[in-house]
């Protein structure tokens, strides 16, 4: 009776060891493919339409209080300046910077859908069009729209632009915005007269 366990014990582990080598068949986990795996299918990203979109609302947005560095290439705000206005306002920034003031801006280029938001918000602000006009451009007429136009801050880097700004093109436009700058000098290096608005 014993034997006969012991074979019974035999035969059973010889037929898990059997087993165990028909699993052992294929190679181990750790082993590289023999082939590479199938291919995934590629997904189309539409790409954002840049200052034509009016839906693009955001394009070029700098939040409220937040300042940043003329050189933030990577922020549209200022990567989608015009290169002329970009040159400038970064090598005012580094002179300033020299005399001991930090030139950031608070807006540079929007999208056309953007600057839309914003003219909209100042005709529910001051109640009309021609008002609203006075204080933010509409999207056929702003220059942000374009990359043609920075705002400066904070105020004692708009003081400083407005003193030495024209040695870089760089011109205070709008009597009621002395953040808001352009290149504009004439040939003589010299600023044009303020308007006393955006709509004048």
């Amino acid at each position: 009776m014993g034997q006969a366990v012991t074979g019974s014990v035999v035969t059973a582990v010889g037929l898990s060891a059997l087993l165990m080598s028909c699993g052992t068949t294929s190679p181990p986990t750790s082993a590289p493919p023999t082939s590479a795996p199938p291919p995934t299918a590629a997904v189309a990203v539409e790409p954002l339409s840049i200052g034509t979109a009016a839906e693009d609302t955001t394009g070029g947005l700098v939040a409220d209080g937040q300042l940043i560095s003329p050189f933030d290439v990577e922020n549209p705000a200022v990567g989608f300046l015009e290169p002329a206005l970009l040159a400038a306002i970064q090598n005012a920034a580094t002179a300033a910077s020299a005399d001991g003031v930090d030139v950031k801006l608070t807006s540079g280029w929007r999208s056309t859908g953007f600057q839309k938001r914003l003219f909209d918000q100042a005709v529910t602000t001051y109640g009309s069009a021609d008002l609203a006009a006075q204080f933010v451009a509409s999207p056929e007429k702003s220059m942000h729209v374009v990359g043609k136009a920075v705002d400066v801050g904070p105020v004692v880097a708009d003081q400083w632009m407005i003193a030495n700004g024209s040695r870089f093109g760089l011109c205070q436009i709008y009597a009621n915005e002395i953040w808001h700058f352009e290149l504009a000098v004439d040939a003589a290096g010299i600023c044009p007269p303020l308007r006393p608005n955006a709509a004048g």
